[in-house]
Formats: C-alpha cells, sequence, structure tokens
C-alpha cells in the first residue's frame, strides 16, 4: 500500500501488512475522526477508555499515538471540503483507524461520507457483531441467544449511486436504449415516463471475497456456520449469483474444511435425505463449517424466533444494512452496537460508531459512547491486542451491570444510576480490572 507519508509520520510508527498479517509496532500511530452532532462527546469518553485499557493490559510497553484527521461537518468548516484528500492519505498510510458518527450532506455534493471512505479505501467488509450483554434492555424475551456477526458487501449494490433522476437527460437516454435494445425488459415498465432507474451491481470478484474473508473468519475463530443471505429468488442474476459464487467459492477453496448446502442436496438427490442429514452429522463432528443460505426475508424471522439457528452471516450491501440494525434493535440498539469496514486483504480498516450524529445531544455530555467504545474492541483484536480488547469489554459489561448508565438505557431499567457520557467512560474504566 504504497502513499506518502503525513507530515512528521515515520515508517517506525506504522502498521504494515506481512504474509497476510499485520505487523503492529508497540506505538502505532492510529487516525480518528471525532464524528459530527454527538461525536465529539462520545470520542472523548472512548478515547480516555481506549488509553486506559492499553495502560492495564500493558504496562506502559505499548501505546496508541492518536492523530486527528478531519471529516464531515468540522472539515467543511475548515477546509471548505467535507472529505479532505489528506485524511484519505493518512488512512491510507496508517492503515487503520477509528472515527465517530458523521453527517451527510444534503442537497448535493457527497452522497455518504461513510460510503466514500469505504469505497475509496476499497473497505469492503462491513463486520457488524451482534451480542445481548447482560442488563442491556432489550425487547425480546430471550436477547442471551442472539450471537451473530454480520459480513456486509461495502462496495456494491444500490450504494454504488447509479441511479437516474426521472426528468433528467440521462434517465431519458437510459429509458430510450431499453425501449430500443431490450424491447422486452421495456415492457416490465409499469410508468415508464414517470420512472427513475437505480441499477444494482453485483460482481462475482466482488462477492466471492466477502464470501471468502466470512469463511476464513469462522474458521479461524472456531463458528458453527456461515450462512448466505439474499433475495435469489426475486432478483435471481445479481443476489441470486451472489448465492451461486458463495458457495462455489466455498467449496473450491476451502474443501473439506466445510460441508455445503449444495453438497448436502447433491447428496439428497442420489442417495436420499437420510443419508444426506448422516453426511451432515458426520462433518459436524469432524469440525467442518457448515455452509447454508436462506432468503433475506426468512432471516429476519428466524433472526427473531430461532437466532440460535444463525451464526456467521455473509449478504450484500442493502441486505446488510437491513439486517445489521434489525439485529442491533435486539440487544440495545445501534448505541451500544459496533461496527468495522475492512479489507481483508489489506488488512486495511476504519473502525465506527454505527449510529447516527444525534445532533439535538451535541455537546450535552448525554450521549452513549459504548458503540465506539465497542468498535475500538473490534479494533484491537484487529491489531492482536486482545488483552486490551478482554479490558474494554469487562469495563462495559462491569459498568451495565452495576446499572450505572447513559440516558438511553437509564429510561429503559429500574434502579439504575444515570451517568453522563464522560462518567460513564469513568465507570467502564473502573470496572476493567
Amino acid at each position: 500500500m504504497k502513499t506518502s507519508l503525513p507530515v512528521n509520520l515515520s515508517q517506525d510508527q506504522l502498521i504494515r501488512a506481512e504474509g497476510g498479517r499485520l505487523r503492529v509496532p508497540d506505538r502505532p500511530v492510529i487516525p480518528f475522526i471525532e464524528g459530527d452532532g454527538s461525536g465529539p462527546d462520545i470520542w472523548r469518553a472512548a478515547r480516555r477508555v481506549f488509553d486506559a485499557a492499553v495502560e492495564k493490559a500493558y504496562g506502559g510497553r505499548r501505546e496508541i499515538q492518536w492523530t486527528e484527521v478531519l471529516a464531515g461537518e468540522k472539515a467543511f468548516h475548515k477546509t471548505g471540503n467535507w472529505l479532505p484528500g489528506e485524511t484519505l492519505e493518512a488512512f491510507r498510510a496508517c492503515r487503520v483507524g477509528i472515527k465517530g458518527p458523521l453527517t451527510t450532506p444534503v442537497g448535493g455534493g457527497i452522497r455518504s461520507l461513510n460510503v466514500t471512505l469505504r469505497k475509496e479505501l476499497d473497505l469492503y467488509v462491513c463486520q457488524r457483531p451482534v451480542r445481548w450483554f447482560p442488563g442491556v434492555p432489550s425487547p425480546v424475551r430471550r436477547p442471551e441467544l442472539v450471537d451473530m456477526v454480520i459480513f456486509r458487501e461495502n462496495t456494491e449494490d444500490v450504494y454504488s449511486g447509479l441511479e437516474f433522476e426521472m426528468d433528467s437527460p440521462e434517465n431519458q437516454a437510459f429509458l430510450n436504449l431499453l425501449r430500443d435494445r431490450f424491447p422486452a425488459v421495456y415492457k416490465k415498465i409499469r410508468f415508464p415516463e414517470s420512472t427513475a432507474f437505480g441499477i444494482k451491481p453485483i460482481s462475482k470478484e466482488g462477492s466471492q471475497r466477502l464470501a471468502r474473508a466470512a469463511i476464513q473468519w469462522a474458521l479461524d475463530h472456531h463458528r458453527r456456520s456461515v450462512t448466505l443471505v439474499h433475495k435469489g429468488n426475486i432478483m435471481k442474476f445479481t443476489e441470486g449469483a451472489f448465492r451461486r459464487w458463495g458457495y462455489e467459492l466455498a467449496e473450491s477453496e476451502f474443501g473439506e474444511r466445510v460441508f455445503t448446502r449444495m453438497e448436502w442436496d447433491r447428496i439428497a438427490r442420489l442417495h436420499g435425505e437420510e443419508t444426506a442429514n448422516q453426511a451432515c452429522q458426520e462433518a459436524a463432528e469432524a469440525g467442518r463449517l457448515w455452509i447454508t443460505d436462506v432468503i433475506t426475508d426468512a432471516a429476519f424471522e428466524i433472526a427473531l424466533t430461532r437466532p440460535t439457528e444463525l451464526d456467521v452471516i455473509a449478504t450484500l450491501n442493502l441486505n446488510g444494512d437491513y439486517l445489521s440494525d434489525a439485529l442491533a434493535a435486539q440487544v440495545g440498539g445501534i448505541g451500544i452496537a459496533p461496527g468495522g469496514n475492512i479489507n481483508y486483504q489489506s488488512g486495511a480498516a476504519i473502525f465506527e460508531a454505527t449510529h447516527g450524529t444525534a445532533p439535538a445531544l451535541a455537546n450535552k455530555d448525554v450521549a452513549n459512547p459504548c458503540s465506539v467504545i465497542l468498535s475500538g474492541e473490534m479494533m484491537f483484536r484487529h491489531l492482536g491486542w486482545d488483552e486490551a480488547a478482554d479490558r474494554l469489554i469487562l469495563g462495559v459489561e462491569g459498568a451495565i451491570q452495576d446499572r450505572t448508565v447513559t440516558a438511553d438505557f437509564f429510561a429503559m431499567l429500574e434502579n439504575a444510576s444515570l451517568l453522563k457520557t464522560s462518567e460513564f467512560g469513568d465507570a467502564v474504566i473502573r470496572r476493567m480490572g
């Protein structure tokens, strides 16, 4: 990953990738974006928590050297640019970073700063772990059964921004193309003269690198299964192809380490379902990872009624966006949901708060910082600093079990103590052990 280095940054401070693994110095430089709205409040609390976790875990042997980079409203006010080129260069040079929530400009300009960062840096996996912390209020009866990790494709699908406004010349040209060159397709459009169009690109390469990352992660972390979530019954040549390409990748690259639903189907056709079920049982006993698929709407139903059937989920961009927030709602909401945007080939990653900017909470020291704190836990594990990550989990679990929480949880818990954002950071630090 070649790039010019930001000012005052030397090579021995940089995280490198060697042989498919990150080589992390003891005092790496990590760029951060504090975020818009409530972002500065939650970042101040989270940064103190991160530094305390590293200190408690390593006793001064390791330390994060934080460097602020600009994006969002703060960048626009200071530079006139929502996403300065220097910010992208810093992330490229330092390889791993973290960010708070960012405003999406309205009425032109960049459609989404988050999407732009992901695409510019080719962070093709949006990884979202979903688990329940004891004591967190939940709308479901058994939130402790929810333990899933979503691998959402991050660079394709309708988020590519390939759409045409109804009355635009581009839209009319596209409509004319369909009418003149693809009349059978044109006839499927119910109201052609008042229709806007969006294009959904799904590639074999993008689909398979997402599936590869999900399967390898599941094997490395001794998970039970990977489920390909898709709407291939309707979108047969895009989401249906995602399903097919995922199975092909699993069988061609992982071989005897996995057992797929496609393999089950082949055995069932030749020898009957009983034999196929026996083969599946033997594969599970041998430690082979089960690879299956499910239609998107069924995945929502399973997540609510039979959550233990889902483990690692690999899915497309729009499906993953919906599923991530819906599953987070079962374990306390996106205020406590972490996320990471990762390129598993280069090791480049930006971890982030997954919620919005909440401008009404700006500068009031009341927002819940758990999303960015737990995203930092993901970042530490990505760096190989598991001891610091473990401290973060201890701290968050302890603070919540003590019922010392911010306003969002306080409103839903009995006998709780209301803390400010900064005070919650202190509570987490006290409970790190």
